[in-house]
């Protein structure tokens, strides 16, 4: 059938679509008669007819079925006809308020206070009991095993030098160094010391050497990729002594291995040098097990801060133990979200009224110019908060903890810059918790005076105290958070040991004005229970490593003894084998292939007992010829096997018999070449 009479033309005098052309003759009469005897519908049921006819007697309106299928999944999530209702809720609008969507926590709170002044009298706290101990299988790094067997290896010849821009805070600047790190082994590349690009965020002029340790960095990968301060003297002159002649390649975020080996590789071997400004983000998560390795090598091992930042950490974690003495030295730390620049970028409001809404703006102007003034873009707070966006404050941190069981007498390390109206939103949780501690108490100004105005600096003794607490809270994401879960995970046998908190539960429960303390604690304890069965989690396809090392940068290990599991993977990687660039593809053998070659080694060292045995009689002359063994034979067809008839005698035993002692074998000699290998689960 033709498509105009399939799909109708449209007409410009309103009503329903053209009928088909089949039954527009034969319902002529019947509607000519009905209106001259001025039978009337309402508007529904017109409606319903049209739909009906349309769907039983025209297939054309098939076509439109995606588009009913999107607009009514829109209509059931609530994104039309949304933003609306949000923004009088935000802005105090006239129009219902949905629970949870209002910063309500200051009414709960005092409600509930005279219930956690009463708590403060029970003799447990969950601080030493927070995270439960019965695991069935730990996990251990297994970086190391890769670094101690590379010391004889030589590089080929490098395919050139690779220069990287790393921008954003400490942690997306870490980021940036270990992707690095990944792409120069990828590329078998030169890496030079990575340069830091000044952020209108964080205002920090760091360099490389001021943050991390140089020296330690470059020994750490000197097995794995090369990595120099400076470029040659050949190179610069190449490109007249101006590292930003040199050519610059913009790639997309989360470039895959294959884009670099394709696009950045001829490109390295014909300019000898490229340059990737900026480069954060610029590596997919997904990346062969060598690529993975390299990655982990770099962050856990390779990156430690540089020795002023490390002596002074180190001594504030001596003190902060020895003020949280009453609990064997155990303390829990809080990364504490709530800076101005964090509050404007979320876009929440809380209960600092017109002023506070003046200077958010502000903020968000100078952070972030233009961007949330785009046309189209609408400022949600009410939503924002529903879905769990909002950073918690310093009150809402307190009530969390004490309805988890963690009592006044906790040691807190609060890790944050500079709080918001630090006064008024810090003098609940201090209520709280007395024992409460920052960089400033832990620290005299002497000692934080070369580290302030550098933000990455600071945030480096943070990310060190939180480290080796007993207990991390989370409460807004972003690259600390992240690459200190996983951390955390390698020094503690795979756990976390991190809460992380579900906001929009929270939201629901801070803006519930009949709930009770009882039921508060119950719903905070199933939370806390909920971070320590995500503590172990192993990495999932897409997510990052740097968040969950295991299996990539750990090896499982069972409980009996330091043998490994049964199930796990051994991944080899020799570096003799490598071409001249694509040098890491891996050699994986699977827990068969495992179990095959063991019982393998143990038949050829039967065989080689054997012979040993075979070797003495005849010097001794005790060997008699022909000596009658076990055997099978196999008769023709498919019969079942038969045996001969044989002595019952073994080698052993004939040893025994003839006096000679049980020879010492040398050991057993892998067949492999001197290789990497890491026992991955």
């Amino acid at each position: 059938m033709h498509g105009y009479n399939r799909l109708g033309a449209v007409r410009t005098n309103g009503g329903s679509p053209p009928r088909s052309p089949r039954f527009r003759c034969g319902r002529s009469k019947s509607s000519s008669g009905s209106i001259g005897g001025g039978a009337r519908q309402n508007l529904a049921e017109k409606l319903v007819v049209v739909v009906v006819s349309a769907v039983f007697r025209r297939r054309g309106v098939l076509l439109l079925a995606p588009l009913l299928y999107i607009l009514g999944m829109l209509l059931y999530m609530g994104s039309l006809g949304f933003d609306i209702n949000i923004q009088r809720i935000g802005r105090g609008g006239g129009g219902p308020q949905p629970p949870g969507s209002v910063y309500r926590s200051p009414q709960a709170f005092e409600k509930l206070w005279p219930f956690m002044e009463a708590d403060s009298n029970e003799t447990h706290n969950t601080l030493m009991s927070s995270w439960n101990p019965k695991k069935k299988q730990v996990w251990k790094p297994c970086i190391s095993l890769t670094i101690s067997q590379a010391g004889s290896q030589e590089f080929p010849d490098s395919n050139g030098f690779l220069i990287v821009e790393a921008n954003g805070g400490l942690n997306q600047q870490r980021l940036s160094i270990c992707d690095a790190v990944a792409v120069a082994g990828l590329l078998n590349a030169t890496l030079l010391i990575p340069m830091f690009h000044l952020n209108s965020v964080w205002q920090d002029s760091s360099n490389f050497s001021e943050i991390f340790d140089e020296e330690f960095f470059i020994d750490s990968l000197k097995n794995n990729v090369k990595v120099v301060r400076q470029l040659p003297e050949d190179v610069l002159q190449q490109y007249n002594y101006n590292i930003s002649s040199i050519v610059n390649l913009r790639l997309k975020g989360w470039s895959t291995p294959a884009h670099y080996l394709q696009k950045v590789l001829p490109k390295m071997k014909q300019l000898r040098a490229v340059r990737i400004a900026p480069f954060s983000n610029r590596l997919a998560q997904a990346a062969p097990s060598y690529i993975q390795g390299l990655r982990c090598l770099a962050n856990f091992e390779a990156l430690r801060f540089a020795e002023p930042i490390r002596l002074l950490a180190e001594q504030m974690v001596q003190r902060m133990v020895k003020k949280s003495i009453a609990a064997g030295g155990r303390y829990v730390s809080v990364h504490l979200r709530f800076e101005k620049d964090m509050i404007a970028f979320s876009c929440c409001e809380y209960d600092g009224g017109e002023k506070e809404k003046l200077e958010m703006d502000a903020a968000r102007e100078k952070g972030w110019r233009g961007k949330f003034r785009r046309k189209g873009r609408v400022i949600r707070p009410g939503a924002n908060r529903l879905d769990g966006k909002c950073p918690l404050t310093p009150l809402e941190v307190g009530m969390m903890l004490r309805g988890m069981g963690f009592d006044n007498t906790t040691s807190v390390y609060v890790a944050a810059g500079k709080i918001y109206e630090e006064e008024k939103y810090m003098s609940p949780l201090k209520l709280m918790f007395p024992h409460l501690e920052t960089k400033g108490t832990l620290a005299t100004p002497e000692e934080l005076a070369p580290f302030e105005g550098h933000s990455s600096r600071l945030a480096a003794l943070d990310y060190t105290l939180c480290l080796h607490s007993e207990v991390f809270v989370t409460t807004q994401g972003g690259n600390f958070p992240h690459f200190l879960i996983g951390h955390r995970r390698y020094l503690f046998g795979g756990h976390a040991k991190t809460i992380r908190p579900d906001k929009r539960k929270m939201a629901l429960l801070f803006d519930s004005p009949g709930i009770g303390w009882e039921q508060f604690k119950r719903q905070m304890k199933d939370m806390l229970g909920h971070s320590d069965m995500k503590g172990v989690e192993l990495k999932k396809p897409g997510s990052s490593l740097y968040t969950s090392p295991m299996p990539d940068c750990m090896c499982k290990q069972e409980r009996r003894g330091s043998e490994y599991s049964s199930n796990t993977t051994i991944l080899k990687i020799s570096l003799s084998l490598r071409p001249l660039f694509l040098s890491h593809l891996p050699i994986k053998s699977h827990a068969s292939e495992v179990k095959k070659r063991r019982r393998w080694k143990k038949k050829k060292k039967r065989k080689r007992e054997k012979k040993v045995v075979r070797e003495s009689l005849v010097g001794k002359g005790r060997w008699e010829e022909p000596l009658v063994v076990r055997k099978r034979t196999r008769t023709k067809g498919r019969g079942p096997r038969k045996r001969t008839n044989a002595s019952p005698t073994t080698s052993a035993a004939m040893a025994r018999a003839a006096g000679v002692p049980s020879p010492k074998l040398p050991e057993t000699q892998s067949s492999y070449v001197e290789s990497y290998m890491c026992i991955i689960a």
